[in-house]
């Protein structure tokens, strides 16, 4: 085991300490499909106004949920703009000088401004304390919810963003906003181009063979078939055949298994770093620099 697979086997074990009986799914399994999640979910913009974040109301089969959006930076719609989804569990819009959001760390530490409209996105759950967030989590069908309305605004705001501007789309996101860029290309594709890092389409493989089934609750451990039934969204995903995908993985992630989730992406060229899921997270230079490639890629013709 190297260093890489190490601090990824130490975060994991850290982290069920932590959870303790806030388990996934540790009590309730029951859940439609991602894809029949996204269908019911029902949202609508507010009026935007200029930069600022803005909170959203979603209908799901859950319930009211409230997502919310970020405009970071606008530059002009001669620029390409970026949806950035964060991943599991962070806080998107915290900060304050401690914090160490991956919005921070990669887009706005730099001491150049990213070439982009930025516009991050904040998953439900995602704006109250860490036990909330494990409280919700809980349940199958809650997490799932969260994912479909995290992917129903990633289309409310691209048809936004090309009803009233000139701007080419781009969506991003890490590890959680990986997988929700994933999703919205599975059953929509409408950005110009898509970056998903440190994610795949297996999504029930992270909860039943990977260091996160030490974070599932038993219930969940014992039906894995369940899990893949609700969370696998692979034949979606093949049939995307555009060439508008540029993912990252890492070598030796132990959340994100390479071998197993190189295939989502076919024959498509995936960059590959010599990390672990930690610490490819913590690679701010790198997964910049990987965007920044991509954003050169998205200008207009």
């Amino acid at each position: 085991m190297n260093h890489h697979e190490l601090i990824d086997t130490l975060a994991v074990q850290l982290s069920a300490l932590v959870l303790g009986r806030y388990k996934f799914f540790s009590a309730s399994i029951e859940s439609p499909r991602v894809g029949d999640h996204v269908a019911a979910t029902k949202l609508h913009l507010p009026r935007i106004e200029g930069a600022g974040v803005y909170e959203v109301n979603a209908g799901t089969l859950v319930g009211r949920l409230t997502p919310a959006f970020w405009i970071v930076q606008w530059l002009g719609e001669e620029y390409p703009t970026i949806l950035w989804h964060h991943g599991n569990a962070e806080r998107p819009f915290e900060h304050r000088w401690f914090s160490h959001t991956s919005l921070k760390q990669i887009f706005l530490r730099a001491s150049a401004p990213f070439p982009a409209n930025l516009v991050a996105l904040a998953a439900p759950f995602h704006r109250r304390s860490p036990i909330f967030y494990a409280e919700q989590l809980r349940d199958l069908a809650k997490f799932v919810a969260m994912l479909a309305v995290s992917t129903r605004l990633v289309e409310a705001l691209i048809a936004y963003l090309k009803a009233r501007t000139n701007s080419r789309v781009m969506v991003a996101g890490i590890s959680l906003g990986g997988w929700l860029k994933n999703l919205h290309q599975a059953f929509y594709n409408t950005a110009d181009l898509y970056v998903p890092l440190l994610a795949g389409a297996a999504l029930d493989e992270v909860f039943t063979a990977s260091l996160y089934r030490n974070l599932t609750g038993r219930l969940a451990r014992e039906n894995p078939g369940q899990l893949r039934a609700v969370l696998n969204f692979e034949p979606e995903f093949a049939r995307i055949r555009d060439d508008n995908l540029f993912p990252l993985l890492a070598r030796y992630d132990q959340i994100i298994h390479l071998e197993r989730h190189r295939v989502c992406y076919g024959n498509r060229p995936i960059t590959i770093l010599e990390k672990g899921h930690i610490t490819a997270s913590l690679a701010h230079h790198a997964l910049r620099t990987h965007l920044l490639g991509q954003v050169a890629r998205c200008k207009p013709p």
